[in-house]
């Protein structure tokens, strides 16, 4: 890789981060044009009661059309990647430009072997400690959802 390219490439630690401040962290990189990689992605954290914010991610599986009720509805994520992937999708431009963003973004389970010895950035307004109250990670949401990871 050259220098210029990894300069493009901007290697995020999802580990306590905030799941939706986080993502808006990665839109404004994502619009200067570099590329993210996300780490740990199964450690962010959303922001509410474990409860609370399960039956909310669950509402959106029984969601059904109007044309076809018995027909299944819209595909939802339900492994952490595309949890977090989605919600930076949700960010983005509703346009060709904001496709073309999301494909630069990757998201890990973990930390891949050749991240290990990177350095990684942590955003300071989206860390779990700004939190007062209960939070539930990405992990937790999606065994709930039928991830078996």
């Amino acid at each position: 890789m050259s220098t210029q390219v990894q300069e493009q490439e901007v290697v995020i630690n999802a580990e306590g981060q905030i799941l939706g401040r986080m993502a808006s962290n990665i839109v404004r990189l994502l619009k200067e044009g570099k590329k993210v990689v996300i780490v740990n992605g199964e450690k962010a954290v959303i922001s509410g009661e474990k409860n609370r914010v399960i039956e909310s991610y669950k509402l959106l599986l029984t969601v059904r059309t109007l044309f076809n009720p018995y027909r299944n509805g819209i595909r939802r994520p339900k492994s952490p990647i595309n949890i977090v992937k989605r919600t930076i999708r949700g960010m983005l431009p509703k346009s060709s430009k904001g496709r073309r963003m999301l494909k630069n973004v990757k998201v890990y389970i973990g930390v891949p072997k050749e991240f290990e010895g990177r350095q990684f950035i942590k955003f300071p307004d989206a860390d779990v400690s700004r939190l007062k109250g209960k939070y539930v990670t990405v992990e937790v949401v999606a065994k709930e959802l039928g991830w078996s990871g």
